[in-house]
């Protein structure tokens, strides 16, 4: 009964009566700190007898989305439906968290644009994954070219998601993925193997504190958010350069904790909650007992669905249950399986978040955090993570309620001005990788054909199915025939397929296959990466996209004149 008034996400509880009562009803609304239900929930009553419509709610935020819900149903024809809504979220944090340091940034624009689906989705926490993209007063070098967001647009966008109900919530990565940092002459110094090649990991040292210290000093006034995310994930070259010692001495995730924990006790001492993302500490069972039970959230990753005949990386279930016996707070983290794939997966988001949802229920996390990530250049366009975000944020307020959302009708309601035949495309396009046979992780096997020189092997399990590449190539050719429109989704959507299309040209060819010849190939990606940079900038800024399309350029050298 639910999904039948298309209500997004769909309430936990609803009761329909038979009576309607006239749209123009007036609403007596108001909060009622004595109402039965958790924080951010609201009860909305269409009483069709009394020819009444109210609104009662828990707080300021629940009675936003109440009044949100009464908007879904009055842009429905004709009178209001009688009915009793209860309805409050699963978890108390739902979160997005956007990539903008893999060299796209968006727009100011595009950023309130995502504001305002994130308040209709119900999130209340938003995070930009920073390394480099923040316009840092002392730091231009490392900024100058990636087209960073200033101080002044973060508290613009800070006060719009505060109305909102949003907390936007700083994210400056502090350890690893440093490398726009340490590519830097003036900044090598502060590397844990300053002589490498592309220097990643910050050296674990009073040093490289202070510079992270002074980086917090400018950021974190720009936000009203008490909370931080410093990152420190993916620390791969910890202990091989100049932290070596100290880790043969007391072990990596000693050396590891140890500086990620003065990082934290500063900002904690300023009344700061630490976020930080879980995935080295994870492996010490001993380091997590020593975790504090205050102003510290782990952040618990995986972006691969679980399988019946093999266990996937980053399984709920396997990693949540340390971090809930250690008592520390924690969220649960999917993803939307955009990034490495063109045009999405569209299976594997659904049963990642899925996973995240009902394992972190269980097991007792505080949140959960969908993040949308840029890998190599951040190819995929907005849309492609609209599937994973609706999916991902309607589970987030319910589980039970939303485990089988109508995904064509949500998406086409929340994000594609109610065209269903869009967001069907758009889910069918997010399922082509299955059609191939070739697996991978976090990856598709049309995006690594893409961007892989032919004479180099890909990263994937299986074997290629001819006839499902065939399936797939049709497919994206009928795709972007019957996407014609310049709405912009459409435009976005008929792009990716493009980089998707010929993605699986190069699989043909290397499998010899029929394909198109060196000409038409090398024409083709011309052509695509002419629209790539013009679709590019009509979200995003300049920044970065010349690194972005290089990776595509690249590819042109494949193909003889």
């Amino acid at each position: 009964m639910n999904h039948a008034l298309g209500l997004l996400p769909a309430p936990r509880e609803l009761r329909r009566t038979a009576a309607t009562v006239p749209r123009e009803t007036r609403i007596d609304a108001s909060i009622d700190p004595g109402l039965d239900l958790p924080a951010e929930g609201f009860e909305l009553a269409i009483d069709a007898a009394a020819a009444s419509l109210t609104l009662r709610a828990t707080d300021a935020a629940g009675l936003f989305y109440g009044r949100a819900c009464l908007a879904q149903l009055r842009e429905r024809p004709g009178p209001l439906p009688g009915l009793v809504i209860r309805d409050w979220p699963e978890f108390a944090r739902r979160g997005f968290m956007l990539d903008v340091s893999r060299d796209r940034v968006p727009t100011l624009a595009s950023l309130l644009e995502l504001v305002d689906l994130l308040a209709r989705l119900r999130i209340n926490e938003f995070q930009l994954y920073t390394e480099h993209t923040f316009a840092y007063g002392d730091h231009r070098a490392v900024w100058e070219e990636a087209s960073p967001l200033t101080p002044a647009e973060i508290r613009e966008l800070d006060a719009a998601c505060a109305e909102r109900f949003i907390e936007l919530v700083p994210n400056q990565n502090s350890f690893g993925h440093m490398e726009r940092w340490l590519r830097h002459g003036d900044y090598r110094k502060l590397a844990e193997c300053p002589d490498a090649e592309r220097p990643a990991c910050l050296y674990p040292g009073p040093e490289s504190a202070a510079f992270m210290r002074g980086l917090y000093d400018e950021l974190l006034p720009c936000f009203t958010s008490r909370r931080i995310n410093i990152g420190c994930d993916e620390t791969f070259e910890l202990g091989r350069g100049r932290s070596a010692s100290a880790v043969e001495r007391s072990g990596r995730g000693r050396v590891y904790w140890d500086f990620v924990a003065e990082l934290a006790t500063e900002l904690q001492r300023r009344t700061y909650t630490v976020q930080f993302w879980g995935d080295i500490i994870r492996e010490d069972p001993d380091l997590l007992a020593e975790l504090p039970r205050e102003q510290l959230t782990a952040l618990v990753w995986g972006y691969e669905a679980p399988s019946s005949d093999r266990p996937a990386p980053g399984g709920f279930e396997q990693s949540l249950p340390a971090f809930a016996a250690a008592g520390v707070e924690f969220y649960a983290c999917p993803g939307t399986s955009s990034w490495n794939s063109l045009i999405g997966r569209w299976p594997n988001a659904r049963e990642n978040l899925l996973d995240a949802v009902v394992a972190g229920r269980r097991h007792g996390a505080s949140g959960i955090l969908i993040t949308d990530w840029g890998d190599f250049g951040h190819l995929q366009p907005a849309p492609i993570s609209w599937p994973g975000l609706v999916y991902g944020a309607a589970l987030a307020w319910g589980v039970d309620s939303n485990r089988e959302l109508e995904m064509p009708h949500a998406l086409a309601q929340a994000v594609l001005g109610n065209d269903r035949s869009l967001a069907e495309t758009l889910l069918r396009l997010g399922s082509l990788y299955q059609e191939i046979g070739l697996g991978a992780v976090n990856s598709t096997a049309l995006f690594q054909g893409l961007l892989r020189p032919l004479e180099r092997e890909l990263t994937t399990r299986g074997s290629l199915r001819a006839n499902g590449l065939q399936v797939a190539r049709e497919v994206l050719d009928e795709t972007i025939r019957a996407l014609s429109s310049d709405d912009l989704a459409a435009r976005e959507m008929r792009q990716a397929a493009r980089l998707a299309r010929h993605g699986a040209w190069r699989l043909a060819r290397r499998h010899g296959l029929e394909a198109p010849d060196d000409r038409n190939c090398r024409a083709d990606l011309l052509e695509a990466i002419a629209e790539q940079e013009a679709v590019w900038l009509l979200r995003s800024r300049p920044g970065g996209l010349e690194d972005s399309l290089a990776r595509l350029r690249r590819r042109l050298d494949d193909y003889a004149r």
